[in-house]
C-alpha cells in the first residue's frame, strides 16, 4: 500500500522556490555556491538598467566585489559562457552535462539543429566552410581575438540577430559545439579562443550517457524550482535538453531521490506530476512549520525565479512578458520592467531606465498587482528594495516618475 502524496500549498510552493533561489530573507551563501544552487545565470547584452546577470546577482547578494566574479569567470574559470535555458553562465564542474549538447550538435542523425547547420552551410558553401577554416587557423595562430578582428569579405545575409555578418554567426556555432569558448571579454565584446586552452586541469571532461546527463541536470533543475512538473523541469536549466526525461524521473523516484507531491488550492490539486527532491523535503517542513523569511527585491525581467513565464503565471498569477521587441507604442508596461517580489506574491513591476552619464536612475512608471498590499511595512519594503538596488547601479539620485495612488508615499521614502 503506498503512503499518501505530501501536500503542499500554492503558498508554500512559491516559498520553497524563492528559498531555493535565495530570494528570501536568509543569508545567501558564497557567489560560487550561490551559481551552483541557481545552475545558471542568464547573460544578455541589454543594458537599459544593468545587465541582468548582475541584477540577479545583486537581488540575491545585494552589492557585492565584481572583481570576485570576474576571477570565477577569467581566472580560476570555475565558470563559463554556455547555453542553458538560454546563453548563461554555467559551472565548469557541470561540464559534462553541457557536453553532451556539444557532441550532440556533431551528430547529423540525431539532431534537428545539427542538420539545419548543415543546410545552411551548404546553401553557401564557397563562404561558409572556407570562412569557418579560416578562423580556426586564426585562433590557433593568434589566440583569442575579437569577432571584429577577423578578416571577413563585404558579403552579408539577412539577420536580425548577427547584424548580417558570417563571422559571429559561424562562431556561435563553433560555440555551441564546443569547438571555441569566451576567453574574456573586451566591454560586451566577446574574446573567442580555442576551447581546448580555456579549461582548468580538473575540469571534468568525460562524455556521459544521455540517462547520466539527464539524471544530474533533472536533480539540479528541480532544486532550483523547488517543486516542479516534467514540463517545468524541463524549461529550466538546461532547457528542452532532458534526453529520457520520463524514464530518469521514474528512476529517481524509485531510488528515493525525488518523490511526488501534490499542491492543492481551494480543495483542488494542481493539474499534473509534480516533484520534489528528497533533500528539500526538510526544507518545505520548515517553511509548512511557519519559519520563513520574507523579503521586497526587484528581479531582472530574465530572473530564474520566473523565466517559466506559464509557471510564474501559475503559482503566483502573475502574467509577465518581456516587451524589447513590441512596438512602443503597444507596450503594456514599457521597455525593460522590473518584477517587485514582495515576501512571496509579485505585486508590481517597475519601469525604469539608468542614466549613466547622470548617475540618475529614472523610474518612469510604476505599476502594482490588483490587491497589492499598500500597508506601511510593503511601502518601507518596496522603498528599501529601490534604494539597495540604486546603489548597486551607481545611482546618486532617483528620479520617480508615476507612481499608483496607494504606493504615492515612495516620494517620501
Amino acid at each position: 500500500m503506498s503512503k499518501p502524496l505530501r501536500t503542499l500549498t500554492r503558498q508554500h510552493a512559491r516559498r520553497l522556490a524563492i528559498s531555493r533561489q535565495h530570494l528570501d530573507g536568509r543569508a545567501a551563501p558564497a557567489l560560487l555556491d550561490l551559481i551552483r544552487n541557481l545552475g545558471c545565470v542568464q547573460l544578455d547584452p541589454i543594458r537599459h538598467v544593468e545587465r541582468t546577470h548582475l541584477l540577479v546577482l545583486w537581488s540575491r547578494l545585494g552589492q557585492f566585489d565584481e572583481t570576485e566574479l570576474e576571477r570565477l569567470r577569467w581566472q580560476d574559470r570555475a565558470v563559463f559562457e554556455y547555453w542553458a535555458h538560454a546563453a548563461s553562465l554555467v559551472l565548469t564542474e557541470d561540464y559534462p552535462v553541457h557536453r553532451w549538447r556539444m557532441d550532440l550538435l556533431h551528430d547529423e542523425a540525431d539532431s534537428r539543429q545539427a542538420r539545419a547547420w548543415k543546410a545552411w552551410f551548404d546553401e553557401e558553401a564557397d563562404t561558409m566552410y572556407p570562412l569557418r577554416d579560416h578562423i580556426r587557423a586564426q585562433l590557433r595562430q593568434n589566440g583569442p581575438m575579437l569577432s571584429r578582428q577577423f578578416e571577413e569579405e563585404a558579403a552579408k545575409f539577412s539577420s536580425r540577430w548577427y547584424n548580417g555578418r558570417y563571422v559571429p554567426r559561424i562562431l556561435d556555432y563553433l560555440w555551441s559545439k564546443g569547438e571555441v569558448m569566451v576567453h574574456g571579454r573586451a566591454g560586451n565584446q566577446r574574446l573567442w579562443g580555442l576551447a581546448d586552452s580555456f579549461w582548468p586541469d580538473w575540469t571534468p571532461m568525460e562524455s556521459w550517457q544521455p540517462e547520466q546527463v539527464t539524471a544530474v541536470a533533472v536533480q539540479k533543475s528541480l532544486r532550483a524550482l523547488g517543486v516542479a512538473t516534467p514540463t517545468q523541469i524541463k524549461w529550466h536549466f538546461t532547457r528542452q535538453t532532458y534526453p529520457a526525461l520520463t524514464a530518469v524521473l521514474k528512476k529517481l523516484l524509485k531510488e528515493g531521490i525525488i518523490e511526488k507531491v501534490q499542491i492543492v488550492e481551494n480543495a483542488q490539486p494542481l493539474k499534473g506530476d509534480w516533484y520534489i527532491h528528497s533533500a528539500d523535503v526538510p526544507l518545505l517542513e520548515d517553511i509548512q512549520a511557519g519559519n520563513w523569511q520574507p523579503r521586497t527585491v526587484l528581479l531582472s525581467p530574465f530572473d530564474n525565479l520566473i523565466c517559466d513565464r506559464d509557471r510564474t503565471e501559475l503559482l503566483w498569477d502573475f502574467f509577465y512578458r518581456i516587451e524589447i521587441y513590441v512596438p512602443a507604442a503597444k507596450r503594456e508596461y514599457g521597455y525593460y520592467v522590473l518584477p517587485l517580489l514582495h515576501g512571496d506574491q509579485l505585486i508590481g513591476r517597475v519601469d525604469s531606465k539608468m542614466d549613466r552619464q547622470t548617475h540618475t536612475w529614472h523610474i518612469h512608471n510604476v505599476y502594482a498587482q490588483p490587491h497589492a498590499p499598500a500597508d506601511e511595512e510593503t511601502i518601507n519594503g518596496i522603498g528599501t528594495a529601490v534604494q539597495n538596488l540604486a546603489i548597486c547601479l551607481g545611482a546618486t539620485q532617483i528620479n520617480w516618475g508615476n507612481l499608483p495612488p496607494a504606493w504615492v508615499s515612495l516620494l517620501q521614502t
